[in-house]
């Protein structure tokens, strides 16, 4: 079994969570587990990012920098939309 730890809130935030996992037929402790697991550390959001850029330079066969990415800030959705149209254009 996992080494147990205590995490302070105040009582509303208790009693709001309590409730949330009460109405998802889960114990308060598996709630925290799952929310916790939903979240990305700084370090993984930018692995997460750097393999997205590597993939679109892939795809597109340009070699673009991460400075230009960053100046594109919505580049990987432009990406992300133009393959979608592609792929259901068959």
């Amino acid at each position: 079994m996992a080494e147990r730890a205590t995490i302070k809130v105040s009582r509303e935030v208790r009693d709001h969570l309590a409730q949330v996992a009460r109405e998802r037929g889960v114990t308060l402790r598996q709630l925290v587990e799952q929310l916790a697991g939903r979240q990305q550390t700084e370090a993984q959001i930018a692995e997460r990012a750097a393999a997205n850029r590597e993939a679109a330079r892939q795809v597109i066969g340009v070699a673009i920098s991460d400075e230009e990415f960053a100046r594109t800030p919505d580049a990987l959705l432009r990406l992300y939309r133009l393959a979608a149209e592609r792929e259901a254009q068959g």
